[in-house]
Parts: structure tokens; sequence; C-alpha cells
């Protein structure tokens, strides 16, 4: 345990450490059965921490094991049948190497005083939001969406380089990062999309930089974020403690938290949340309950009325998909977003030009088809609530060699390709026709009369 700080308070010493994962390792484990499907899930309730949060069978679940525990995991696995295999075989040398720089800071991979050859504190970030605010005086306004449960500003920036001359009904777009706090590259990649907006001399980055008026919050979970520099890297959730309770064969922190896109008011605790404060995915007491929460619901909501609110995009990783809403649909079910065949065309080509930059491959669709059922997240709220149009979850790399401790030198190769992607999916949407303040829908009501049609003939 490294310590991290020594308070003295009332006359008693209270140390607080950082967690160390030396040692830890994280087992790809697949399970066959639902015999095994069975035997994963109890064993989560053993206190291994999963990295994965839906157990099916052929599915890839990946475990992460302290090292008392190592011997005893791998010989149960195996007696039913299991074969766990390591994919990460220390997580603290993945933790040590993230804190990193990766190569020379130069005017390409920097702005100001940050770069994208490390990873960055959220004070770090937000000097360099309000730096920002003061570079580009007339293009850049800092704002402020509202606080967190311990009182940190949930800080972003608002890009207009066409203030004042927009009309009744400017293009709005919204970029959402770090709402899982451990997830280090989201706010990195959304940063780097700021920069990007500012400085690229690329025509086609102008030109979606120019056309709307972006709202861009690359921490919007800042009490997490903060403490997995502080405590614990591997923290997912907000830092709210009033729902703390004794935790069974996990640490009772754990229940000092709740997941935040498990909070949002759209089909809360239907499917994929949890009730139990020691889970990851403890979705809080009601739906809406986090000030994390509220504070952007009531953004987007205020937002919406101000113009014609195209674009929402969530970062988060790991697993190289972009997730069309809605997060409980799967099958035919998925024409419960109206515009479903508008937003899947549009991401499809956005995942094929990101292929084209680095060979990096994304899968698109629903989460419950092609990674996990999921309720309450914030951009299935942003779709079935606030009824934005074109809305998606970007999960980034990788596919799990690294997991969530993306290594520093993928920072930019990430970041470009992500770029590349907006671009394409920019050009569709303007071709498709959602830029007119009635957007079009023309592909997905085709698409609906014709599954209705095949119904009909069944």
């Amino acid at each position: 345990m490294r310590l991290s700080c020594l308070l003295i308070l009332c006359g008693c010493v209270i140390v607080s450490s950082y967690k160390s994962y030396e040692n830890y390792k994280v087992y790809n484990v697949v399970p066959t059965t639902d015999f095994h499907v069975q035997i994963l899930s109890d064993l989560r309730k053993d206190g291994y921490e999963y990295w994965t949060d839906v157990i099916a069978v052929g599915s890839n679940v990946r475990i992460m094991v302290p090292p008392n525990k190592d011997d005893e995991f791998v010989g149960y696995c195996k007696t039913v049948g299991l074969n766990p295999v390591v994919s990460i075989s220390n997580v603290q040398k993945l933790i040590d190497d993230q804190l990193k720089p990766h190569g020379q800071i130069d005017r390409s991979n920097s702005l100001g005083s940050l770069s994208w050859t490390r990873y960055h504190t959220l004070q770090e970030i937000h000097s360099w939001l309000d730096e920002l605010a003061e570079s580009y005086p007339n293009i850049v306004t800092p704002a402020s969406i509202g606080f967190s449960t311990e009182r940190r500003q949930i800080k972003g920036v608002i890009i207009d380089f066409k203030p004042g001359q927009r009309g009744d009904a400017p293009l709005i777009a919204m970029i959402e990062g770090g709402i899982h706090s451990r997830e280090w590259i989201s706010p990195a990649t959304v940063t780097w999309i700021i920069k990007e907006f500012l400085t690229s001399t690329n025509t086609d980055v102008r030109n979606l930089a120019e056309t709307f008026v972006w709202h861009i919050f690359p921490v919007v979970n800042p009490d997490g974020y903060v403490y997995t520099f502080s405590d614990d890297r591997m923290w997912r959730k907000n830092r709210n403690t009033v729902n703390y309770v004794n935790c069974t064969n996990v640490a009772n922190d754990l229940s000092n938290g709740i997941d935040l896109n498990r909070n949002f008011n759209f089909l809360w605790m239907t499917t994929g949340a949890s009730s139990d404060p020691c889970m990851q995915t403890f979705a809080g007491p009601s739906a809406g309950s986090e000030s994390e929460t509220q504070a952007i619901s009531n953004y987007v909501l205020t937002l919406k009325q101000t113009g014609n609110f195209i674009y929402y995009f969530a970062f988060h990783s790991y697993s190289q998909m972009v997730l069309v809403p809605y997060s409980h649909a799967s099958g035919s079910q998925v024409l419960e977003a109206e515009n479903y065949a508008d937003m899947f065309e549009i991401a499809i080509r956005g995942a094929d030009k990101l292929t084209e930059r680095h060979g990096t491959r994304y899968t698109v669709g629903t989460s419950a088809d092609i990674l996990y059922e999921v309720s309450g997240s914030s951009f299935d709220w942003v779709k079935g609530v606030a009824k934005i149009p074109i809305v998606y979850l970007f999960e980034l790399r990788d596919v799990g060699e690294y997991g969530f401790l993306l290594p520093a030198e993928q920072i930019i190769p990430n970041n470009e390709e992500i770029v590349d992607c907006l671009l394409e999916m920019d050009r569709t949407t303007r071709r498709i026709g959602y830029y007119s303040s009635a957007g079009s829908m023309t592909s997905s009501i085709i698409i609906v009369l014709l599954s209705t049609a095949i119904l009909i003939v069944k």
C-alpha cells in the first residue's frame, strides 16, 4: 500500500492509502454451459472483481483476482470445467505504466498546458478548459452544468465559431466524457476533440467544428475521477456515501457510490442494473437521484429549447463498439427507436471509416444485441426522454488486452480514428437530412413499413 495522505483529526490519526493492485491478475473465462454461467455468477459473490457486467454462454468474462486467491480461483475453475486464461499478469504494472508519459511533447500532440502523451488529473483538465477560454475568447465560453456530490464543478466549454450569427435555430451538439471514472481514455478523447475543433486545418474538421455550437464536458463524474488518482485506480461510480453498507466479500467502500450510467430516469432498474450498493452497477435509491445525473438531464432539456439539437455523444471504454439506443432492445425491438435505421447506417459508415486509419475494428448495434442489456443510461435517456435524434455511446479501445488500463501510447491513435469516425458520421447525417430543423427519418420509416409487411405476411 502506498500512502496518499495523512490526516490528523480530533487527536486521531487517520491514514488513507492508495489501493495497490500488485500481482493482481485478470483472467479471461468463457462459460460454455448454463452451469458455467451459474458458477461464475456465484463466484462474483466471493469478492472477485468482474470487469464484465453480464455473464452469458459463449461470452468472454474478465475477472480480476487478488494474489492471495489466485491458486484457489484457478483450481476451482478447472474442477468445474472452466479454462481461465491470464490476460493481464500484473494489474499494478499497467497502472504504473499508464502514468508514464509517452514520447516528446510537440505542437501536434499538445495545446497549451495539456498534451496527449499522458493521462491528466481533473485539476489539469479544468485548468486547461479555463485556459482555452482565455486563449480563444471569441470562440470558447467556459461552462458548468452543476456540481457533483462532493461539490466539484462539472466543467466544460461551449465552442461557437459564429456567435450571434446563427439565427433562431442553431445546430447544437453535446459530448459527454468520464461518467465511469476508471475509463481514463474517455476524457483523453473528449479533450482531443476540443483541440481538433480549435486548431485543425483539415477542411472537414473545420466544417464540423464551425457548423455546430458544441457543448463539451470531458469529466461528468469529477468525484470518481479524482478518486481514481488519489485512492483506487479501478473506481467506477460516483462518490455518494449515503448508501453505505457493510458489504460481503468485497470492501465496504464499494458501497460508497452509484453507477451514474444506470441512474437516469429511462426504464430505470428494469434490466442490467443492481439494487445492491455493493455492486458496480448499483443504480441508486431512485431514478435520477444523483446530482450529476440531474445536472446532465437539466442541461440537456434546457439546451434543447435553444436550437436544433442533433448530436449527443457519450464516450466510454472498453470494447470497440458504437452503441445505438436503446440498450434494452434487441432483435426487432430495436425499432422502438423510430430512426434506428438512420442511426445504424450513420454508425456503420463511421465505423468503416474509423478502421481505415489504424485498422481498428468497431462493432455497431444496440448494447443488448452486441454487449449486454442496460437500463438507466445517459444516452438512452437523451434519446428516449429528451428526444435528441442522433445519439451514440462509444466504447473505445481496446477489446481486452489492457481493458480500462489503455497505455498512453495508444491515446493519440485512438483519438485520431475517433475523429475520422465523427467526420464520416456527420457526412452521412447531413446527407440524410438531419441538418434541417425537422430532420429526416425516411430510411427508418421504410424499415418500419417493411417490418410491418413481413409480420402481416407471416
